[in-house]
Order: structure tokens, then sequence, then C-alpha cells
């Protein structure tokens, strides 16, 4: 659909929250997005022109535009994740089923069984999970059958069969893994009891059952019946030890969910934790394949809603890596910068950053199999660029701020079409204040290239500039100044569109979407990005924040440190008002901080 076939559908659109539907030619459905706004969300994708070739594509197929509106941005949220997974739009991300995850099953019956199963079905059993690790699930009900003597018998225990005496005792029974319920000889209450703690257990409720368990061995040993009270001390033990092998942070922190994301070109991680009573209960991991480009925000919501709905999740509270809005009132969002969950949140982010990096080895040696054998791809690779050598040693250059603060750049290398990151530099740029990518990038090359020089080191045939004209220019500035000029071959690569651009000419060259060897490219496109971006926020976490408030004249580390571990956040500290500030830092202090952000606002500048 083109913008003119737009403008008149525009108006129709509400100003409202709810989720919409694109339509191609053949009545098929593309796409389904929400919005808090859905007129202004609908326009940007016919008015705007940085979109990826991917949202180029599929605004393209646009046929018809459907809408329904909602009572609130959550409501929003909700419907667009259940359409989702309902409907598999082609250009939504990939939404994965449950079908294939381990539950412990509470079977509704008289004397429940307690047993693992992949099979959720409404038979009024109560299922707990689901588990990522089918092998933990083993070693919990391991665990629960040392321990919780339960049946493991299909009988059907009415309670007219156990008084006709129609059962006997069996094996279970005497190894002591079950107290015999098919006889009388165990209550129903008592076995509930034993039910009942397995939900506690798994809900990281350990506290309780231990306090249990220490009454009754209070009775025992006032009844001098010692042997008891020791078979109940090695149950205390065995708890306490399922407790300390379980990743305890603090019981003060209640229950959360844990979220954190990392991306490759065209997919995201989302590593979950659940955290019940300061312990970590549950995690799992999920790889979304994204079809356009979707902020990371918008798709961190899909994520959070489908695995509290897989996890059946009762949590109200959120630590996640980054603000988000849409759709979350009822849930208490937070994004720590210090304390207990701030180590949850880098355990989250470990296992996504982990992962992605073995999602990126795998597609490197996956090219290493398919492509590298007999050196074709590069020898592709010098065809579609017309460069005078085989590139078997590739350089690539990305730059990266945080609203001007911090600027670094990164470089990967890759010889043989594989990542040497022997050679990988960072770079702390050190002559450029604000934001100015085109000398920071002129800075990162001249420093990598006068080095190599220097060491009398070979040069790449090939370097990649992440970014349009302007970075390139500034680039071939660094190696000019070098007399290098000639001595390699410099490209471009555009940001959305993944066209290259080559020093001093006017059309860019757009190479095949899916061909090898712009999806060679991209790869070390991508490989630049993950290592830049691992680096920033580093840097970010050491300072940012902190120094946001040590920047301003007259505050220093130490009142900074006051402010944060009262206001808990610089966003907090901001808003603060004076009287606020005064009680915490005085008068002279707090007259220096609101001025510092209330110029930052009146001059349409973020303090963060």
């Amino acid at each position: 659909m083109e913008q003119q076939d737009f403008l008149p559908i525009q108006k129709t659109l509400p100003n409202a929250p709810g989720i919409y539907k694109y339509f191609g030619a053949q009545n098929n459905l593309l796409y389904i997005g929400k919005a808090k706004n859905i007129r202004k969300r609908v326009s940007s994708y016919f008015t705007k022109n940085n979109h990826s070739y991917k949202t180029h594509e599929l605004v393209r197929q646009i046929r018809q535009i459907e809408f329904t509106i909602v009572h609130s941005e959550h409501d929003a949220l909700l419907l667009e994740n259940a359409l989702i997974k309902e409907f598999q739009p082609r250009y939504n991300i990939e939404l994965k089923d449950d079908k294939t995850y381990p539950y412990i099953v509470i079977k509704k019956e008289e004397f429940p069984r307690v047993f693992l199963t992949r099979r959720k079905i409404k038979d009024g059993s109560e299922y707990l999970g689901p588990f990522t690790s089918a092998a933990k699930v083993r070693d919990l009900l391991t665990f629960i059958k040392m321990h919780i003597p339960l049946r493991t018998c299909s009988l059907n225990l009415s309670e007219d069969n156990i008084k006709k005496g129609k059962y006997k005792v069996c094996l279970e029974y005497h190894l002591g893994n079950c107290k015999a319920p098919c006889v009388g000889l165990q209550s129903p209450d008592d076995y509930s009891n034993g039910i009942d703690q397995i939900r506690h257990i798994l809900k990281g409720n350990l506290s309780g059952i231990i306090a249990r368990y220490r009454k009754e061995q209070q009775k025992h040993i006032a009844g001098m019946a010692y042997e008891k009270a020791e078979i109940i001390q090695q149950k205390i033990n065995a708890l306490r030890s399922y407790r300390s092998s379980s990743v305890v942070v603090s019981p003060r922190l209640g229950d959360l969910d844990v979220f954190a994301t990392a991306k490759t070109d065209d997919q995201l991680i989302v590593s979950f934790l659940a955290v019940r009573n300061g312990t970590i209960i549950n995690s799992g991991a999920e790889t979304f394949k994204l079809k356009i480009e979707e902020e990371d925000g918008s798709i961190l919501s899909q994520a959070i809603v489908y695995f509290q709905s897989l996890f059946s999740s009762d949590a109200k509270e959120l630590v996640i890596p980054y603000g988000i809005e849409f759709g979350f009132e009822a849930y208490r969002l937070t994004v720590p910068k210090s304390g207990e969950k701030k180590k949850l949140l880098e355990i989250a982010q470990t296992n996504a950053d982990y992962l992605t990096n073995e999602l990126e080895r795998k597609q490197m040696l996956h090219l290493a199999d398919h492509d590298m054998v007999d050196n074709t791809l590069l020898e592709r690779v010098k065809e579609s660029l017309s460069l005078r050598e085989t590139p078997t040693h590739i350089e690539c250059f990305d730059n990266s701020n945080f609203q001007g603060a911090y600027p670094v750049s990164a470089m990967v290398c890759f010889k043989n079409g594989l990542p040497s990151k022997k050679d990988y530099r960072h770079f702390n740029v050190k002559t450029v204040q604000g934001i100015n990518d085109f000398a920071t990038m002129k800075e990162a090359v001249g420093r990598r290239y006068k080095r190599l020089v220097e060491e009398n080191a070979p040069l790449p045939q090939l370097v990649i500039i992440d970014g349009g004209k302007g970075q390139l220019g500034a680039a071939m500035e660094a190696i000019n100044e070098l007399g290098l000029s000639g001595k390699m071959t410099l490209v471009g690569l555009a940001k959305k569109v993944e066209e290259l651009f080559f020093p001093g000419d006017q059309e860019s060259l757009k190479l095949e979407f899916n061909s090898d060897v712009l999806r060679f490219i991209r790869n070390i496109r991508d490989e630049v990005h993950r290592f830049g971006i691992g680096f920033h926020r580093q840097k970010r976490s050491k300072g940012t924040f902190k120094n946001e408030l040590e920047e301003i004249s007259g505050i220093g580390e130490k009142t900074a440190n006051v402010l944060l571990a009262h206001f808990r956040s610089v966003k907090n500290t901001s808003k603060a008002t004076t009287e606020e500030l005064a009680s915490v830092v005085g008068a002279k202090k707090a007259t220096l901080i609101f001025a510092h952000f209330h110029k930052k606002r009146a001059d349409g500048i973020s303090p963060f």
C-alpha cells in the first residue's frame, strides 16, 4: 500500500489504545500490533522513510487494515499476544507453545499421584511448572520420593475399595517409599499434608515446612521417641541442603520475575528467572525470530506475557534491563542499578549473552561447513564487491554512545571467513566530545591502522564501516592522513536498507537480500554490534548513572551515593522536589541538583 492509498484510511483510525491487523492481497493476515494510539502507530508505517528492508516489504504488501479498540493498554498487550499465538502472522515474532515443556502433575484422584508429564490436559489435575529442564524435574521427583512418601501405583483408592480390603501392601511400602494408604495405613489428611509440602517445595516456601517439622520433632523428643526425632532431623537437613543447592538471593525480595535480552540480526533471546521467597525456583530462555524491525521494548513486552502465561506466574514485580511502559500498569517495573536485584538481572543477562554468542558461533560454523571449505564464499565476496584480492582478512568498525556520553568504538576481525577474536579491539574515544559519529569513527580507524603500520603488521583487504556515507567519509579521512589510500578497500554498510557505499560513488551497491554474500557481511556487522554493545554496557554500569549526578557542579561521589541510596535511581532523584532533596543532602546541594535537572528539561533534554 502506498502512502497516497493510506491517507483516506488514516482519518478512519481511532485515537485510542488497541490492536491493529494488516492483511495482504489474498486476505491473509500479515501482522498484528498493539498501540497506545492506533492512528499514530499505524500512520508511522506509511509516513516514515527510515524503515528496514523487511518493514518496507510488509508495508508494500498491505491491502487492508482492521483494528480493535480496548479499554486499556494492558488489555491491548494481552489481546495482541493471544492473537499472535493463535494466528501466527507471517511478520510477527514466533511465539513458542508449551507442548514440549515438562510439568509435575498432581493427579486429581483419591490419594493423588505425583509424576512428570509433557501433556497438559484439562482433567482437573494440578500442573506445577512448566520446567525448562526434564533432568531438573527428575531430580525434584527423586528428592520428593526420598523424603515425602507417596504412592506410585494406579489403583483406584476409593474409600469403598479400601474398606473392602481389595488391596495388599506392595514392595514400595516395605522399602519405606509409601505409607500404604491402599490398606488404610495412611489417612487422607496425612497424605494431603505431604502434597502440600510438595507445593511449598516447588514454590520455594521451605521455611514453613521446616517449622512444621521442628514442631513435630519436639513432640517426638518430649515423648522420648528419639529415633523418630532423628528421622525428622534428616528431613530438615535434606530441605536445608535442597535450599542451599538453589540460588538463594535474599528472602526479603519476595516474589518477582527477572528478564534480560540479547539480540542478533534477526533474533531476540529473552532469559527468564522466576524468584520466589528470594530463591530462583525456575529459569529458562527462548529465541524469538524477528520478522520485521520492532523496538526491543515491544518484543520484550510480548516475551513477558508469553513467559508469565507459560509459567502461570503471579509475581507482580518485574525486574527488567530497560524501561517499558506499554501495558504494564498492574506491575511494579524495576530497572535496578545496584543491589540484589541487579545481581539477579546480571545472572539473566549472562545467560542471554551466552546463548546469543552460541547462536552466532553456530551460524559462523555453519557458514564454515557450507561455504568456506573451498573458499568459494570469499571468492563470491570478491566478485560481488569487485575487489582486487580475495578478502581473507576483513575488519569491521562500529560506534556506540549513550546520549552523547561514554563514546566507544569496536572493531572485529575475520580471517579466512571466521572470527579471529584475539584481534578484536575496543577503543575508548579520547578526542571527541558529545555525539559525533563521524569524528569517533575517524579516531578509531586512525588509531587502528596507525598501530598496524607501526608494527609492520598486515593490513586487511576489506574494511567494513557500519554506517552510511558520513561515517565512510570520516574513515577515509583517517586512511588518507596515514597515506594508506589504495592499500585496502573500505565500504560503508547502511544501517537500515543494508546497501553498500564505496568512497566517491554516488550510487550504492544493493546485493540480493537473501544472498550468501550479504548474509556473511550482515553476520560480521552483527558481531561488531555484539562486541561493541557488551563493552559499552560495562562502561555504563561502571559509571554512567553515578556520573550523571557527579557531573553537577558541587556534587561529588559521596553525595551521589547518598542520593542513589535514598531515591534508588537518577530518574527518581530528578523528579524530587527541593524539599525532598534537602532532607537528604541539605538545602544548598538540593538547590544545585534541582536546578540541574530543571534546566535539562527546559532545554528539552532528557536526563537519562
